[in-house]
């Protein structure tokens, strides 16, 4: 069961949110709020698994909110305003749904929810299969043997497939490489990371890969020597 609180200063909103969760049996809707101020007290002390949160609000806005939490449950934002996804997603959202939301897109946020919480952590834990990143205001799952590199484009990076068009994402090349088991991924480069099973061949401090060659730089030269040893 999933312990669900909602935030939104309009009642209508607010009703919509109830409707829906009282359709989905994962779901308990423990607390709602048209107050940030008081939400934001409640829930310093409460434990809830995923917040419903409008991000335009008077006093205290969602992602202000948010911020104040020294532990954050899962976020999906409902706001109008299609232009702070982004900042929704710099807070790592589960997803951001745009007011007026249909049952059948709110559904496929809980659907997210619910495998986030059934694979809590696996971002980081090095025994993971995947990689979940936000792009085109959608949660996405990337499974690692599917990545061949990273290449990092000042505030986004770019996620290179095996197959398939590469996924683009906000998120610094540093913070995918936390998210990235160490024993299958390494940086070889200020831009670039590489996934280790996939070097073919490396001359001339040139890492080769299936379709691309990539630089190894000063800084990351003893990746030559390390891969040599696997």
């Amino acid at each position: 069961m999933i312990r669900c609180v909602a935030v939104d200063d309009e009642p209508l909103a607010l009703n919509i949110i109830r409707e829906y969760i009282s359709k989905i049996p994962e779901l308990e809707l423990v607390q709602v709020f048209d107050d940030p101020i008081s939400a934001a007290g409640f829930l310093r002390n409460a434990k809830i698994d995923l917040l419903f949160l409008d991000i335009n609000m008077p006093d205290i806005g969602g992602l202000e909110l948010v911020r104040s939490l020294d532990k954050r449950p899962m976020l999906i934002f409902t706001t109008a305003h299609k232009k702070f996804a982004f900042d929704g997603f710099e807070l790592e959202a589960i997803d951001y749904l745009l007011k007026p939301t249909e049952f059948k897109r709110f559904s496929r946020a809980i659907h997210k929810a619910i495998e986030w919480k059934q694979n809590p952590g696996a971002t980081f834990n090095d025994e993971g299969q995947n990689l979940f990143v936000h792009s085109e205001y959608r949660l996405l799952k990337i499974p690692f043997r599917d990545i061949e590199y990273i290449e990092s484009l000042e505030d986004y990076i770019k996620i290179h497939l095996t197959n398939g068009k590469p996924v683009l994402t906000l998120m610094s090349l540093k913070k995918v490489l936390e998210k990235l088991p160490s024993t299958k991924f390494r940086r070889i480069h200020r831009s670039y990371i590489v996934a280790t099973d996939k070097v073919e061949s490396i001359l001339n401090r040139k890492v080769q890969l299936p379709s691309t060659e990539l630089p190894v730089s000063d800084s990351y030269v003893n990746f030559i020597s390390d891969w040599q040893k696997n």
